[in-house]
């Protein structure tokens, strides 16, 4: 899995004029899903950014997580994260997951972070060609991914 985490003070998505999803305060979560991922990866990416301080604590240091905010979540799918660029001009996405396979992991990320006390859990529409706005707060955008070290034992 990888994902690119933006902090944002809100966030929305539309799709063909509807209004699909709107956060306040929170991360905005773009997600791709790779062909090896599983529901196990996906909870444990869940956990790294439910527990990733990167809100301010009283002095204004990043040293508060979602979790402890009371912040609130915006999973976008994103299979162009598994772009390949490396030949021509035009990124390949064999790299990406099936649809099938990517829906549900991106939902059950979601589903996740609702379980770890996530209380908003918003989804943007899986498939769709979707309007993303965001103001983001700092800012504030960090990569994450199912590929860092220590990953089968840092989210417990």
């Amino acid at each position: 899995m990888r994902s690119v985490v933006q902090r944002v003070s809100r966030a929305s998505v539309t799709v063909d004029g509807e209004l699909v999803a709107t956060i306040p305060a929170g991360l905005l979560i773009y997600l791709g899903i790779a062909p090896s991922d599983t529901p196990e990866v996906a909870r444990h990416l869940a956990g790294r950014l439910a527990r990733m301080r990167v809100f301010p604590d009283a002095e204004g240091r990043m040293n508060r997580s979602l979790e402890e905010v009371g912040g609130a979540a915006l999973v976008v799918s994103q299979f162009t994260l598994f772009a390949d660029n490396r030949r021509g001009h035009r990124p390949a996405f064999t790299g990406a997951a099936p649809p099938a396979q990517g829906r549900l992991l991106c939902h059950s990320l979601a589903e996740e972070l609702v379980r770890l006390g996530i209380d908003e859990v918003r989804e943007g529409r899986f498939g769709a060609h979707m309007s993303v706005e965001a103001v983001n707060d700092g800012p504030v955008t960090i990569v994450a991914t199912s590929a860092e070290d220590p990953w089968p034992s840092d989210c417990g």
